[in-house]
């Protein structure tokens, strides 16, 4: 099965010209796990000395890749890695058969790349429930380890696709104390995205020098800022995982840097917004800042309501400024509000103060600007200095008929 999904309206242009990163290698293959005419597994190596950090889903399903990457992760070592991912099945709710087929699959990369199975990562995406047929993939691993190549990130990217409408990278390049140093990475996610730990399936890799604990601390203090800033469809993934590879390649140490974390918070921000951009059904992406909140936390729980609320989702997907569901989804959300002090602005137009119309606000001048296809939606709450923003897409039938037919 090919996807024939059309290009999502809100794709980027093309797949973007990523920095090599020296110390990984991709490869990539068809194996039939579940798709026919398209790749659907990928491997990376990585170099010997190569960091890893990860998060993953706090789902209590969590799928078994998930359990083993989990068991992994932080433990000291100085060989390299290797990370293999298939899509079409997610290998999850699949029992002993879903721990065996991991076991399998890091068992046969281990044997091909000579790296011990503590240091092989394993992901899967796709349908739950049906057991993998790992056999597929262990029968390809050869294969995938004698065609490595440093350029090999894009067909790396189209190969974890499931409903994806377009393969999603990112990087950026930043010259510290004379030396460039290169960041690059990879996602996908189009749907049963609203992260709780890090979201979907992404691989971010850099040639900087950075120590496994500072990695890690790092990772998880911009996931929160990026990936757990984005839904789609309000559902937590049982396969959820994110994971950082530093090579050290550049010998650039970069563990206090602060224009690393800059660079690698503007590749995981444009990686995350890439997958709302691709949102099954999506032909809005919206943009909620949330301020004067009692908290930060307050804030994002606001942010989130209006996010995932299914009549915000679709008065924008209908393009209606029904500023009223945005009262709504405020009122319900749980968190510090007061009717009597709250402002709504689309984009620039004043639609709500002091919890009421404004006075100068025009219907027609605020559904106009639903026409556009990037929309800023802005409340501020007047109840102290929180403050959060959060990234969405509307809800429109095409998210019905994708979800509906997934299995088909």
């Amino acid at each position: 099965m090919v996807n024939t999904l059309p290009r999502s309206p809100l794709a980027p242009a093309s797949f973007p010209d990523l920095p090599v990163i020296e110390g990984v290698r991709f490869a990539s293959v068809a194996a039939g796990v579940r798709y026919t005419g398209r790749t659907d597994v990928m491997l990376a190596v990585l170099a010997p000395g190569t960091t890893v950090a990860g998060v993953f889903t706090r789902s209590a399903t969590r799928a078994a890749p998930v359990l083993d990457c989990q068991d992994k992760i932080g433990q000291a070592a100085d060989e390299g890695a290797a990370i293999l991912v298939n899509s079409g099945n997610a290998n999850a709710f699949t029992g002993r058969h879903g721990a065996k087929s991991v076991a399998e699959i890091c068992k046969a990369v281990a044997d091909a790349t000579g790296l011990p199975t503590t240091r092989v990562f394993s992901a899967s995406t796709g349908v739950i429930g049906e057991p993998l047929p790992h056999e597929r993939i262990t029968d390809r691993i050869a294969e995938l380890n004698a065609t490595l190549d440093a350029g090999g990130i894009k067909a790396a990217a189209e190969a974890i696709m499931t409903t994806d409408t377009f393969a999603k990278g990112a990087g950026r390049q930043v010259v510290i104390d004379g030396q460039t140093v290169s960041i690059a990475g990879i996602a996908k996610g189009s749907g049963m995205i609203a992260p709780d730990m890090a979201t979907m399936l992404v691989y971010i890799f850099t040639d900087a020098v950075v120590d496994q604990p500072r990695l890690q601390t790092l990772l998880a203090d911009l996931t929160d800022r990026t990936f757990n800033c984005i839904t789609v469809d309000s559902d937590t993934s049982t396969s959820d995982s994110l994971m950082l590879c530093a090579t050290g390649a550049s010998q650039v140490d970069v563990t206090q840097n602060a224009a690393f974390a800059a660079a690698l918070h503007d590749v995981m921000l444009d990686l995350a917004h890439q997958v709302v951009r691709d949102g099954e059904g999506a032909s809005k992406f919206v943009e909620i800042r949330v301020t004067g909140a009692a908290n930060t936390d307050d804030a994002k729980v606001h942010g989130l309501s209006i996010a995932n609320s299914p009549l915000v989702k679709t008065a924008i997907a209908g393009e209606d400024p029904n500023w009223g569901r945005i009262v709504m989804a405020i009122g319900k959300s749980g968190a510090s509000a007061d009717r009597d002090r709250l402002n709504i602005r689309f984009g620039d137009i004043l639609v709500a103060e002091n919890g009421w119309v404004s006075p100068d606000y025009r219907e027609e001048a605020a559904a106009e600007y639903m026409k556009r296809q990037d929309l800023v939606i802005s409340v501020d709450l007047g109840l102290g200095d929180g403050q959060a923003t959060v990234w969405t897409c509307d809800l429109t039938h095409g998210y019905i008929d994708i979800n509906a037919d997934y299995r088909s």
